[in-house]
């Protein structure tokens, strides 16, 4: 068997040392910025708490498994990028319950650009028109099917961010990332409940849980 290829595990290790420690200092960096931009009608800014940590520890996590997972150079970059795209969006919905377009609107570009680069080795979706059927197809029946539970329910934002994550990882995954939000989504709207933290009125975004499920949808192993 030829190992040549393989990097040693310490090397693979301190990777995901060192992407992880990026992770958590570009997390508390979204953080700051989701607390100033878009800036709040009253001119406040948000005081670091509950949601610091939540994306600190998100953006720690989703880094760190970049290099176990990716072992090519390139893919590690996209992914890292991607990733970093993924924890300045958590953050921003967390804030202000918001995507914004200046980020899901070049996910698509990005997304695209990897369909033409010939990615189907990232994430072995084959062949490339489900990839593209499921990026237009996934977000606009998420849509039609919020629509029964009033404005908000499902933003626009999170259709072009699932635009951009379909074009990115294909359909089968991003239909996995989907499912794995709304589970969260439930699990956590039901702690919640039962807490007495929020009331059947209260609204949660769904963003954040999208966000989770499309970072692990990209971290299944490839498969042929």
């Amino acid at each position: 068997m030829d190992l040549s290829g393989i990097p040693p595990a310490g090397g693979i290790g301190s990777l995901v040392l060192v992407f992880g420690a990026l992770g958590a200092v570009w997390g508390i960096a979204s953080d700051r910025l989701a607390a100033r931009w878009p800036a709040h009608e009253d001119g406040s800014v948000r005081r670091v708490g509950w949601r610091t940590l939540v994306v600190i520890v998100f953006g720690a996590v989703a880094l760190a498994a970049v290099p176990n997972r990716f072992s090519d150079t390139s893919e590690r970059a996209l992914f890292c990028a991607f990733f970093a795209a993924l924890v300045l969006l958590m953050a921003t919905d967390l804030d202000r319950r918001l995507l914004p377009d200046v980020v899901t609107l070049p996910l698509i570009v990005v997304g695209a650009g990897a369909l033409i680069w010939g990615g189907d080795s990232l994430v072995n979706r084959q062949p490339m028109w489900l990839a593209i059927a499921g990026a237009i197809a996934v977000p606009l029946i998420l849509y039609a099917l919020s629509l029964p539970f009033g404005e908000g329910a499902l933003g626009g934002g999170d259709v072009k961010f699932l635009a951009g994550v379909g074009l990115l990882i294909g359909m089968i995954r991003l239909v996995l990332a989907v499912f794995v939000g709304a589970m969260l989504s439930g699990l956590a709207i039901a702690g919640l409940l039962a807490a007495k933290r929020v009331t059947l009125k209260s609204y949660i975004p769904f963003g954040p849980f999208l966000i989770i499920g499309a970072v692990w949808a990209s971290l299944l192993p490839a498969t042929s």
